[in-house]
């Protein structure tokens, strides 16, 4: 003999039929059609080498030996609920990792985060927010938002949402006090602030020490909010994403884009992590509508 009731679906057909009496209520339980339901009870007598049901005008009636297999027949219902349920819960109590530097987290995309998550209530999303870069195949993360000049990983799942570009920038109050240059020999003279960490590629303070005389860079920070918050409150001139740097009406550009600082800006997946159906399905939702604010900018 085969291995009986081997096949949970037979096993979900057989218990319809015994507790509905006939296969065309079972069917419409089951959300299959009736002669599905018949070939299936026939085959599962075929597999088990028993008879089931006497059949007759009025309906299938268990014999003995269903009433002997039913208790077993349950408890293997009981368990494919469990197993389930189980699954259930292990979606719903691991989050989807998503790492980006904190300025990617502006209100606008904040604001697709937030539909996903309301149309998706049962799916947990956990930021995290990190200049260093996250390693997506050793899953520190899952999904990241990111400015590379580096070529990622292979295996990583890729998409290319714009290219980030950089230049010079200085806050009004800056302006007031010191004026603004008028081109690279005009650097001399003016101050500048500086980003540099070693877990970061340092290119834009390799640029600026090119560029800049190096009693010019006044202060060289290991955080760029920092950096970037001593640039708006007039500290000095840096090099600032043009994304970024359009939000903010007190920063003035003080340079043409940077040909050398254009970065590729990537949405990237772990594959481990897009084997999970959420995960497929928060970058289905995302990645058009992030992808749709870039180009919408003129100085993505």
């Amino acid at each position: 003999m085969k291995s009986a009731f081997g096949n949970w679906s037979d096993v979900r057909v057989f218990l319809a039929v015994l507790r509905s009496g006939s296969t065309l209520a079972a069917s419409r339980g089951l959300g299959m059609a009736q002669p599905t339901v018949a070939r299936r009870i026939d085959a599962l007598e075929h597999e088990t080498g028993l008879v089931l049901f006497e059949r007759d005008t009025r309906g299938f009636h268990p014999t003995s030996a269903a009433a002997a297999l039913a208790p077993q027949a349950e408890a293997m219902e009981r368990a494919a609920i469990a197993l389930a349920e189980a699954a259930a819960d292990c979606r719903q109590s691991k989050p989807i990792l998503i790492t980006a530097f904190s300025k990617n987290f502006s209100p606008r995309i904040t604001a697709i985060f937030s539909d996903f998550a309301m149309q998706h209530p049962g799916i947990r999303l956990e930021f995290l927010s990190s200049t260093r870069i996250l390693d997506l195949m050793a899953g520190e993360a899952d999904v990241a938002l990111r400015i590379s000049r580096s070529d990622p990983d292979p295996e990583l799942i890729q998409r290319k949402i714009s290219t980030a570009q950089f230049a010079l920038y200085g806050a009004r109050s800056y302006a007031r006090e010191h004026g603004l240059p008028s081109g690279p020999e005009d650097y001399a003279r003016h101050r500048f602030v500086s980003f540099v960490r070693r877990d970061v590629p340092a290119a834009s303070d390799t640029w600026l020490r090119s560029h800049v005389p190096p009693d010019r860079i006044v202060t060289t920070f290991s955080e760029f909010e920092m950096m970037d918050m001593a640039v708006r409150g007039g500290a000095g001139l840096g090099v600032i994403n043009l994304r970024l740097a359009e939000m903010d009406p007190d920063l003035i550009r003080c340079s043409d884009p940077i040909p050398e600082l254009a970065a590729r800006h990537q949405l990237l997946v772990s594959p481990d992590a897009y084997r999970r159906p959420e995960v497929r399905l928060f970058v289905s939702f995302f990645a058009p509508r992030y992808a749709e604010i870039f180009r919408t900018s003129s100085t993505s």
